[in-house]
């Protein structure tokens, strides 16, 4: 990373310059951990806390910061030492609940500028840490439209009928048909607080989509399919694609616009400079396990320990291949690893077209 353009970090709408620092692995963890070592300056750069509430009490003053319970650990640090080096450092009181317990960490010091201080880099070193989360929710389109799962039913058939020579090409590698979805963004959301925000804010978007879609369901055909790396030959994801019929750009400006609202929050994490809308249909993660989704975007992700298939006869004979066609007509916040009775990811929240 270039010293001179450092990370920039949104948090709660305020955006703070990240200095790059050594990170320690934990014996116990099988992430890493953080060690806060060295001057304060090391860290971040201070910017002004007025969006932050700090209140002035008897003692000095006070600030509650709202943080999920599976990020206390970062701020606790190896044996206390974070804690410890961040109250040393800030000439502040850093009280933390038990570890599974949700509430707030409080921040408590003789001085506004001490307090806020070490609010920035609390903040700082959480909003770090939760990049590092595994995702649980994500933005979706339901596709698992009957005429689109039938389409993929003999896709799949056909596909395994004159392309199972390939190497790597197999019936473990076929998404199930009942998730066939588009993925606009993931989210890593560590609370039900924090889920509950997610659902607020996908409600106060409602009011763009239907300006956008004019109130009406978006009929669209999943037609063709494509990949995203270099070689054919060694694909890890096969994805079909997906045309709006009256050939608009509404689909994607719906998808771009969530992103920006969700961005702007500090819900989501800036990974591509567009959605890329499409279907998994195909993807080498679904060989060890068959529940897992991809982060919606291009390039492979988790490369260890995949198998890669050669889909040069399947874009061949397949390229231009009518999945069928679907009307449109939500937005779904929907939960990782979880299966309503349709078969579908079960919804934390939806938002309608009309």
């Amino acid at each position: 990373m270039d010293i001179l353009r450092p990370a920039l970090i949104n948090i709660s709408g305020r955006i703070y310059r990240k200095i790059p620092v050594k990170e320690e692995h934990y014996e116990d963890e099988e992430e890493e951990d953080f060690s806060y070592s060295g001057p304060v300056a090391d860290q971040c750069i201070d910017e002004p806390c007025d969006a932050v509430n700090i209140e002035q009490t008897e003692k000095g003053f006070r600030c509650a910061i709202d943080v999920p319970s599976v990020l206390y650990k970062y701020i606790i640090g190896k044996k206390g030492e974070t804690r410890k080096r961040l109250e040393s450092d800030t000439k502040t009181s850093i009280s933390i609940p038990k570890q599974g317990v949700e509430g707030q960490i409080v921040i408590t010091g003789p001085q506004k500028s001490a307090v806020a201080s070490a609010v920035t880099r609390v903040e700082v070193l959480i909003e770090s840490f939760r990049r590092k989360q595994p995702f649980t929710h994500f933005l979706s389109f339901a596709l698992n439209h009957p005429q689109v799962q039938e389409g993929f039913q003999r896709f799949k058939e056909e596909v395994l009928e004159h392309c199972s020579q390939g190497l790597g090409v197999d019936e473990s590698i076929f998404q199930n048909p009942a998730k066939l979805h588009l993925t606009i963004g993931t989210l890593a959301l560590l609370n039900e607080q924090e889920v509950m925000r997610a659902c607020e804010l996908l409600q106060q978007c409602q009011g763009f989509i239907r300006d956008i879609t004019e109130g009406k369901p978006l009929a669209l055909e999943v037609r063709g399919i494509e990949y995203m790396n270099d070689d054919p030959s060694m694909v890890d994801v096969l994805y079909a694609k997906v045309i709006t019929q009256d050939a608009s750009d509404k689909l994607q400006q719906v998808a771009d616009r969530l992103v920006e609202s969700f961005l702007a929050a500090g819900l989501m994490v800036k990974e591509w400079d567009r959605v890329k809308l499409h279907v998994t249909v195909m993807n080498t993660l679904f060989r060890k396990d068959p529940s897992v989704e991809d982060k919606g975007g291009p390039g492979r992700q988790n490369m260890k320990d995949r198998e890669a298939f050669d889909a040069r006869n399947i874009l061949e004979m397949f390229g231009e291949f009518f999945f069928g066609a679907c009307e449109l007509d939500s937005v779904q916040l929907s939960q990782r690893f979880s299966s309503d009775r349709s078969g579908y990811y079960c919804s934390a929240g939806h938002v309608t077209f009309s």
